[in-house]
């Protein structure tokens, strides 16, 4: 039995510190990051669809995409982003899919969470996909420090979060919220209270279904 989860939030939010905790506490956890990463490798099926749609000024000498100048395309107005958005999502979630349909075939026996990790988890259907979603949370200034921390400029972390669901949309949609505005050891405990309350969420769905 599977218990598929949604681990979302705005950028700069923390998400990949708490999914990093959510593995070592014995999760499966993938990040949607990492799935667009490997779909944008030459041969893969991302590669394709963009160099389809951008043509090949967005790569570089060696072919791999270059990040920086789709980004300077993709996010360049809202409707950029959709269209880059459209594109990729239903390759990404495909393949999501298919990871969390491997460890299932392989451990048949095993109960699971699974976390998802997509910064557009929301914007992208995951409400209809998932059995439950945590929204990590962070205020505004914190989550635009970090941001420019990480090396964005102030106007780049803006243009992007605006192109995000509204902080007051994206929590209407969270069975649980880990906030992560404390310490990380806070952080850390709050993601410990989320996930035996998620086990318990599975072992309800093991019940209710016959399991």
């Amino acid at each position: 039995m599977i218990l598929r989860v949604g681990l979302t939030g705005g950028i700069a939010s923390g998400k990949s510190t708490i999914a990093r905790h959510f593995a070592a506490l014995g999760c499966l956890v993938i990040d949607a990051d990492a799935v667009v990463a490997h779909l944008y490798r030459p041969g893969e099926a991302g590669h394709a669809a963009l160099v389809r749609t951008y043509g090949e000024e967005i790569l570089r000498p060696d072919r791999e995409v270059d990040r920086p100048r789709l980004a300077a395309i993709a996010f360049a107005s809202e409707k950029a982003a959709k269209q880059l958005n459209a594109l990729i999502h239903p390759l990404v979630i495909a393949e999501q899919q298919r990871r969390i349909d491997e460890e299932e075939r392989r451990f048949p026996d095993r109960d699971h969470i699974a976390v998802v990790e997509a910064t557009l988890l929301i914007e992208s259907g995951g409400r209809k996909r998932f059995d439950r979603i945590v929204v990590v949370d962070v205020d505004p200034d914190t989550q635009l420090a970090r941001a420019v921390g990480r090396g964005m400029t102030a106007e780049d972390a803006l243009r992007r979060i605006a192109h995000q669901l509204p902080r007051d949309e994206r929590l209407r949609f969270a069975d649980y919220v880990i906030e992560n505005n404390g310490s990380p050891r806070e952080t850390e405990l709050a993601t410990e209270r989320v996930l035996a309350r998620l086990q318990a969420d599975l072992a309800s769905k093991k019940k209710k279904e016959g399991g």
